[in-house]
């Protein structure tokens, strides 16, 4: 009986029936879609002839074979929409043998037979083995997605990387070496994580676990980890915006609310009081303050509560986290912060002060994370001049490698070179690679005698370097080094300005790197190598001295707030007068002078008296309306004269009052005792 015969039977006509998944095919030729008339014919004929339950078992096949269907629709879905793996025309001919012949034995096995559980059985065996080739098939799709899905991020990465990449990095290098030279890992921002590298989760978290399980309320964050001794954090008025997308780079800035504003205010008129209790009071009203906690952690740092200033630090980075765009991300490497607008230096501050925290914690790892993460904010200008930090941190976290690979990378298009920093970390990493016990005798010799070469140049470019290194590693130098030209004190006398404050921030931030006695030797047979090829008049050291003379003579003003950071002895004594003789503040030292403003602060009404006299001060204690010097001026004279008067009532007003007072003033007599010889004990 055919189908058309069937549907009139159904009461049915062509177009009305449900519309089955199992029907859709993808590509089916005449030939495929002629075969698959039969097996529905049967299908027919079985439903007809069969009882109830083995209608419904033929139906359970019918699902099966619309699931099934389905599951290769999605297929090549996936395929098509990952482009990654592309069935071949020969192969596609197979599968769809292979699902006909699968659903052609699963069919006749349901129709020959006429007992009603053997059919049962039949059509659950067949349904098993289509349950199972799809779960087979369903992992291979999986696996396939998995690592179509994995393909894409990495190529996505890569031309993220050729579009927009870091503006400092080479060319040449490939794309996972140049995410290498400055990436940020979220597990790296956490200084628990290198602590337990050195001590152990236990020994580290202690107790903290249950604590940290039981914790609510909190905001999950990344730099930071809220403590239960904090104020209840509110909004503070801080917020983030995307300004621009370019060349797959995001530009954003933080943004001051109105009330933010008026905090703001008051906190730059009590730091002009010059009295670290009125940051306090405003800080007990905004206890997220992010500038107030700036300030006042300089003040505990310099009264020497560690613990206090590194507290308000954590608590200003929770703050800005919490203002964060949702595009904003840490790691990623394109996202930008311009030094020019005030509200973005405060963060930058905050990071730089929590890195230096780190690092006297003793996690140089961690510090070295916050320190690439300041350089990406602003890769071009850095204007908290990372580049003099970045050396000294990777050398004692020892990640040598990637030093190198920074060194190589930057070289062309930053001159690292004419650093002094770089020009003797670049040499050290060398020779600590050399000294490693897992590497091949040959590759060991080669890093030693690269070492050497380089630290020779070094020294020539730089010889300013190697008397206060000694002095500060308490080295005594030999008297045929003291006493020779090319390191004695005429040339730390003729050091360009630039260079020796170079110089001095170098010395006195690493000398702690040249103690060890092995790097001591090093650097004795690099000197008197040196030495050798100065008394031989080597044209490189000429080379040098005219590089010297021509360069350096002045430093760009991100140096000059580095070393003010940096607050290293040595290189602040060394600043030139312009810098030293203006006033700097902590919350904002040296800002650029063209920054980019979004508010300004409105003109405060009474202005200082700094040049009054004593008597005028007196006045003002007792009067607070009293302003004899430093009012506006009157142009009116029927003002001037009505002011002059209203003075003269008040000065007559307390001339009176001192008088009255003076008069009043009456001494009181202590009281006489009439019986000085009374027995005290009488009264007991």
């Amino acid at each position: 009986m055919s189908t058309r015969a069937l549907r009139r039977l159904r009461g049915k006509q062509r177009g009305q029936e449900a519309l089955d998944l199992g029907d859709l095919s993808l590509g089916d030729s005449p030939e495929e879609q002629a075969d698959a008339e039969p097996e529905e014919e049967q299908l027919d004929t079985a439903n007809v002839s069969l009882p109830p339950e083995s209608s419904s078992s033929s139906r359970k096949g019918k699902k099966v074979k619309a699931q099934k269907n389905f599951s290769n629709i999605y297929e090549l879905i996936c395929d098509a929409e990952n482009e990654v793996e592309k069935i071949s025309p020969d192969e596609e001919p197979e599968k769809t043998d292979k699902n006909k012949r699968a659903t052609g034995k699963n069919d006749d096995a349901g129709s020959e037979k006429p007992d009603e559980k053997n059919e049962e059985l039949s059509t659950k065996t067949g349904d098993g083995l289509k349950k199972k080739r799809k779960k087979k098939k369903t992992k291979v799709t999986a696996e396939n997605g998995k690592e179509a899905a994995a393909d894409n991020i990495d190529l996505l990465l890569e031309n993220l990387e050729q579009c927009n990449g870091l503006s400092l990095q080479s060319e040449d290098c490939g794309g996972s070496e140049r995410r290498s030279v400055l990436q940020v890992e979220h597990r790296n921002l956490n200084p628990e994580t290198e602590l337990k590298r050195y001590f152990g989760a236990r020994a580290v978290l202690g107790d903290q676990r249950p604590r940290q399980r039981n914790r609510q309320f909190h905001r999950s964050t990344w730099m930071t980890s809220p403590k239960e001794s904090w104020p209840r954090f509110s909004r503070p008025g801080i917020s983030m915006s995307l300004l621009e997308s370019k060349d797959g780079v995001q530009y954003f800035t933080f943004e001051h609310s109105r009330d933010y504003q008026q905090v703001q205010f008051k906190f730059l008129d009590a730091v002009e009081s010059m009295d670290p209790n009125n940051i306090v009071a405003l800080l007990q009203l905004n206890p997220y303050h992010i500038d107030s906690l700036l300030q006042l952690s300089d003040v505990c740092r310099i009264q020497e509560d560690q613990e206090m200033a590194r507290d308000l630090i954590e608590r200003a980075l929770y703050s800005f986290e919490c203002a964060f765009h949702p595009l904003f991300s840490l790691t990623s490497g394109t996202c930008r912060l311009d030094y020019l607008r005030p509200e973005n230096r405060a963060f930058y501050l905050a990071v730089y002060k929590h890195m230096m925290f780190l690092e006297k914690r003793g996690c140089p790892r961690t510090a070295l994370e916050y320190c690439k993460l300041i350089l990406s904010l602003d890769p071009d200008s850095d204007p908290l001049c990372m580049l003099l930090l970045i050396d000294f941190l990777t050398l004692r976290s020892r990640e040598y490698k990637s030093l190198l690979q920074l060194y190589q990378d930057w070289e062309e298009h930053r001159n690292l070179s004419q650093l002094p920093n770089f020009a003797f970390s670049t040499a050290l990493c060398h020779f600590h690679l050399s000294q490693q016990e897992d590497l091949d005798p040959e590759e060991s010799v080669k890093q030693r005698r690269e070492a050497s070469q380089m630290l020779q140049d070094t020294l020539i470019m730089f010889p300013g370097v190697l008397m206060p290194l000694l002095d500060l590693c308490t080295v005594q130098a030999d008297a045929t080094v003291t006493s020779h030209s090319f390191f004695g004190p005429k040339c730390q006398i003729g050091q360009p300005p630039a260079l020796a404050e170079l110089t001095a921030l170098y010395v006195g931030r690493t000398c702690s790197l040249w103690r060890e006695a092995t790097v001591m030797l090093w650097l004795e047979e690099s000197v008197k190598e040196v030495l050798r090829r100065v008394d031989a008049k080597d044209p490189h050291v000429e080379d040098c001295q005219n590089k010297r003379k021509q360069r350096y003579q002045s430093a760009p003003r991100n140096i000059h707030r580095h070393v003010l950071l940096s607050e290293i002895k040595e290189a602040t004594s060394s600043l030139p007068l312009e810098v030293t003789t203006q006033p700097v503040m902590g919350f904002d030292p040296l800002p650029p002078l063209d920054s980019v403003t979004s508010y300004t602060r409105p003109e405060r009404q009474h202005v200082g008296a700094s040049n009054e006299s004593t008597l005028s001060l007196f006045f003002r204690s007792l009067l607070p309306n009293f302003n004899l010097q430093g009012g506006p001026r009157l142009e009116d004279d029927m003002e001037v004269a009505r002011a002059g008067q209203e003075l003269n009532q008040e000065v007559n007003r307390l001339m009176v009052a001192m008088r009255d007072m003076l008069a009043n003033i009456r001494f009181q007599e202590p009281p006489r005792d009439d019986n000085p010889y009374r027995d005290e004990e009488e009264w007991d």
